[in-house]
């Protein structure tokens, strides 16, 4: 039985509609909460506070399923949308959902960013969430998020938000990372030394205001599959904004492909050749941080 209403349940023989390249399937929105009001800074929908959730899938059907129910269980209201890209060919989920889902097929393979910025082009709610498939919610953490992402903390505005990631026990992952130069990468990967400031984080899970969104201009498409969130959030910073962690918690264990795969460990060598040989990079070595600032602040956090 489902509790929430107005809902739209539906199985593998649902509604299909084909939209040029891609196979949508749409359900009916859970209208927003009034008292969220307050929280909206910037591309604000009408009925107050909404956000869209984008996740790509790859083959991911079992935790889409369950990443799905989960945002159905806690949802609050702020969830109005969820655009799920299927990257590769499987089966839709299955369920009710107090939100509008809005299934898109690819018919080749794209790449992370192109994805996301493919599912969040048309996108009319006041914010955005970039969210991976293999995330688990613990508690509502949208309502955070989005406060932490409603911050104006220059006349530009931009705020990208973030969870706290731990894993299954509850033990904290390292989503936070120093920029990522081949010294840095050294000392983290050869001698275990943990990052001492803030300059990106992992895009497993981040929300901004659709103006922020829209001013970001999005992943860098050249980019194929690794340092997109490196090049967003340095980009991010160089415009003034900030990088601000919102009290909340998500499970997210990350399992980097590039260590078990060669084509992977390729795409990942060729992308921090071009991060490195890039203009925003090169800008980002110069960003200057202050002394005595918390680690976890560092890079405008």
């Amino acid at each position: 039985m489902c509790h929430i209403s107005p809902l739209f349940c539906w199985g593998r023989q649902g509604f299909s509609q084909e939209v040029g390249d891609n196979s949508r399937f749409m359900a009916i929105s859970l209208p927003n909460l009034q008292h969220a009001n307050s929280l909206v800074s910037s591309g604000a929908s009408a009925g107050g506070v909404s956000l869209v959730v984008s996740i790509v899938s790859h083959g991911h059907g079992a935790l889409v399923q369950r990443l799905l129910q989960q945002i159905a269980q806690l949802n609050s209201g702020y969830v109005s949308r969820v655009v799920l890209t299927l990257n590769l060919p499987e089966l839709e989920p299955e369920g009710c959902w107090p939100f509008t889902l809005d299934i898109r097929r690819n018919l080749r393979p794209i790449g992370f960013g192109a994805n996301h910025n493919a599912a969040l082009q048309d996108a009319t709610e006041a914010f955005v969430c970039v969210l991976n498939p293999d995330v688990e919610l613990l508690e509502e953490p949208f309502g955070g998020l989005i406060e932490a992402a409603s911050q104006r903390v220059t006349d530009w505005g931009g705020v990208l938000s973030y969870p706290v990631q731990v894993d299954a026990d509850g033990q904290a992952q390292s989503s936070e990372r120093a920029l990522p130069s081949p010294k840095a990468l050294f000392l983290r990967r050869a001698l275990g030394r943990k990052d001492a400031r803030v300059d990106w984080v992992n895009a497993a899970c981040m929300v901004l205001s659709l103006g922020s969104w829209r001013k970001s201009r999005g992943f860098d498409e050249s980019y194929h599959m690794y340092c997109e969130d490196v090049d967003f959030c340095l980009r991010l910073r160089l415009a003034g904004g900030q990088l601000i962690k919102a009290p909340v918690r998500v499970v997210h264990v990350g399992e980097r492909a590039s260590s078990r795969s060669w084509r992977h460990l390729g795409w990942h060598i060729s992308s921090l050749v071009r991060l490195w040989r890039s203009p925003v990079y090169q800008q980002a070595r110069n960003l200057v941080t202050l002394a005595g600032v918390d680690a976890r602040r560092m890079g405008g956090s």
